[in-house]
């Protein structure tokens, strides 16, 4: 056989490959939403093993089709913070006392090299979904692969709630009376949906395809919505008010009234302070129709839900010291990040941390701060806060390149992605639905859907890829 015989028979090898990488990553998604959201060791396990065993055969794909091309631009802050946290879990420093034994940066150092691992996993995710959703075809299908993840899990949700009549309910670990949908935690729950919805709202609002592409979207909007609602998450509901806020705010109202073309500059002062009124007036709408909305579908259960939202912040519920209120988690974690504010107390390693830190009683230690943002600080310390903030700066220059993409569609996945992130964004301030598997995953491919259109093909939206980089330069 000669040589061109063999590349020929590569070609359609690496080719099936190449399908097989993007099904398989498709699949992950999916089977990763059943289990709990994937919160079980075994799980989590399994969940990287998929993600590992996909990345070596999207090695073999690039070795027979010799496309070497990798974008590690957006990553390299990941990678960076999971060299940190490997960093905080080895023993590097001489501990106290006559026997001298070796401590490490890191409060549970096995915790730390298991965040570094999963962190890792889910770079290996975003660098595969960079390479293998490629073009339009294959963009539509993962979000339609996401967003149909949301109306499943809202459709399970709202079945579980109302067939449910003893512990277990198609999965069996799922308690009687606790959780939503698959999840143990219904704040958990609400921020899968914050980001469904987002996605959905986005294309909702700048996709400018086909009529019956847009009524199923308004109802798997209007189902996701109301499954939100019904879990009677204080977060997601705020989350989510937000979310439409932040596309009322964002989006010109008057663009899709007015052409475009050159402005005087009293023509531009009026469309400017019309675009405003506009906003406020549809502000001012949605307000009434978001509370009157709430109160319709979620009644008087998430009415008094609300209400006993300020005993969070009270001292009503440091019975018997145990001091279990977020007012006293934070605090706890502000003083522990005071006293380690350079490296922190280690990723992962929070739970072990805070035990000094938290004057109680001891019957219940807390496993996470119900902040995001303070468990980052506590945790990771200045430096994995500059290492996140380089994150984002790379994020922000990416998305700016994508929301002005000639074409529509990119632009409106962009944008939805962007709502759904901007939820979590706003949840992650009351919780930690981040620490979910398969919410960090959906997560990631948002960031991926968000930044996509810079690797658009020439062929498609008018050589979109090669234009936003002479725009950005």
């Amino acid at each position: 056989m000669n040589h061109d015989e063999t590349s020929a028979g590569v070609k359609p090898v690496a080719r099936f490959l190449d399908g097989l990488v993007y099904f398989f990553l498709l699949t992950i998604l999916v089977l990763t939403a059943i289990p709990y959201g994937t919160i079980q060791p075994w799980w989590l396990a399994l969940f990287e093993c998929l993600v590992f065993a996909t990345a070596m055969l999207a090695l073999i794909e690039a070795i027979l089709s010799k496309r070497w091309s990798l974008d590690l631009s957006l990553v390299l802050p990941l990678l960076a913070l999971v060299l940190f946290a490997l960093t905080q879990s080895l023993p590097l420093f001489t501990g106290p006392g006559p026997i001298n034994p070796r401590t490490a940066i890191s409060a549970d150092p096995y915790g730390t090299r298991l965040f570094a691992i999963e962190l890792f996993t889910l770079t290996l995710v975003i660098l595969l979904l960079r390479r293998y959703v490629s073009g339009k075809s294959r963009l539509r299908k993962l979000i339609y692969v996401v967003i149909g993840i949301g109306v499943g899990t809202a459709l399970f949700g709202i079945a579980r709630q109302n067939l449910q009549h003893a512990p277990g309910f198609v999965l069996p670990a799922l308690p009687l009376g606790r959780g939503f949908g698959q999840f143990i935690n219904r704040n958990h729950f609400a921020l899968l949906l914050e980001m469904t919805l987002g996605l959905t709202l986005g294309l909702i609002m700048g996709d400018k395809g086909r009529q019956r592409r847009l009524i199923v979207l308004l109802l798997t909007g209007a189902v996701i919505w109301c499954a939100l609602i019904y879990s009677n998450s204080r977060g997601g509901i705020i989350a989510s008010f937000c979310q439409f806020l932040f596309l009322l705010v964002l989006l010109d109202p008057l663009r899709r009234f007015t052409g475009e073309g050159a402005e005087t500059r009293g023509q531009s002062f009026q469309k400017f302070t019309g675009g405003v009124v506009v906003r406020l007036f549809l502000i001012a709408c949605l307000i009434g129709l978001f509370a009157f909305g709430v109160s319709w579908i979620g009644g008087e259960r998430v009415v008094n839900n609300f209400q006993l939202a300020a005993t969070d912040f009270s001292q009503q519920e440091m019975q018997n010291n145990a001091n279990t209120s977020r007012k006293e988690i934070w605090s706890a974690t502000w003083q522990m990040f005071k006293r380690h504010p350079i490296a922190g107390v280690g990723l992962g390693g929070y739970w072990i941390g805070i035990t000094k830190y938290h004057h109680a009683s001891g019957e219940i230690t807390p496993q996470q701060a119900h902040n995001d943002y303070l468990e980052l600080m506590a945790s990771g310390g200045l430096v994995g806060c500059a290492l996140v903030a380089w994150l984002l700066i790379i994020f922000i220059k990416r998305t700016r390149l994508s929301l002005r993409s000639p074409d529509s569609y990119y632009r409106a996945a962009s944008l939805g992605a962007l709502t759904g992130m901007f939820g979590v964004v706003v949840h992650s301030f009351v919780d930690f639905g981040l620490h979910i598997a398969i919410n960090a995953l959906l997560f990631c491919t948002l960031m991926v859907i968000a930044v996509q259109a810079d690797q658009l093909p020439l062929g498609e939206g008018e050589g979109a890829s090669r234009a936003l980089r002479q725009t950005s330069a």
